[in-house]
């Protein structure tokens, strides 16, 4: 999507104002922290005075943000479609402003697994949020129920698994890049014996986060 300057025109004077309201301030206060006085800014806020470069410099820096950041466009799509993975009940989206990051959707129909060796641990970080249903995640020696609109945090270099209580639950999950790989050599059937049990019998047994 495109911008004219018009429409790049009004983003800015939006955004000014909508920083500006975000930290509490009044006119007057960021007027003073711009060194501008108070009228001059409500006419740039309102589309009545031209935005000047060294203006908006002074902006920027009274809003601790960047001239690059006050003036960049909406130059994306909004919308963001998801990869699905019909095998393993997943939508999978990427993150565009962290490419390490991914958020994937999963629902979840079997228990957790009942062995430990079929727990995995690698490196990386995970946080979960139950959408529907009730989750149990097994986190080292703990076994914690997870239930609807409640959410877990964790490092992944803790062994663990997770399954649905009760009835199916589904998970929205977001993956830092080290818990990703890790979820992708489990599911490529890389790794340990260890890993390869734990996605076999995840299979069985509920479904692992990353």
């Amino acid at each position: 999507m495109t911008q004219n300057d018009g429409d790049l025109d009004g983003l800015v004077r939006k955004r000014i104002r909508a920083l500006r309201l975000a930290q509490g301030w009044s006119l007057d206060e960021l007027a003073s922290r711009a060194n501008l006085s108070q009228s001059t800014l409500s006419r740039i806020e309102n589309g009545q005075r031209r935005l000047a470069l060294d203006s908006l410099v002074t902006l920027a820096r009274a809003l601790d943000t960047t001239l690059d950041q006050l003036v960049e466009t909406a130059a994306e799509d909004v919308i963001i479609s998801p990869t699905v993975d019909a095998t393993r009940g997943q939508l999978r989206w990427p993150v565009r402003a962290d490419p390490g990051m991914s958020v994937i959707r999963q629902r979840m129909t079997e228990p957790p697994p009942d062995s430990p060796a079929r727990m995995r641990a690698h490196p990386g970080r995970e946080w979960l949020v139950v959408l529907s249903g009730t989750a149990v995640l097994l986190l080292g020696n703990r076994r914690i129920r997870v239930e609807a609109n409640q959410a877990a945090e964790f490092p992944t270099m803790l062994p663990h698994a997770m399954g649905a209580e009760g009835g199916p639950c589904e998970v929205l999950g977001i993956f830092d890049r080290d818990a990703r790989r890790g979820h992708q050599r489990a599911e490529n059937g890389g790794g340990s014996g260890g890993e390869n049990g734990a996605e076999n019998g995840g299979r069985r047994g509920g479904r692992r986060p990353a």
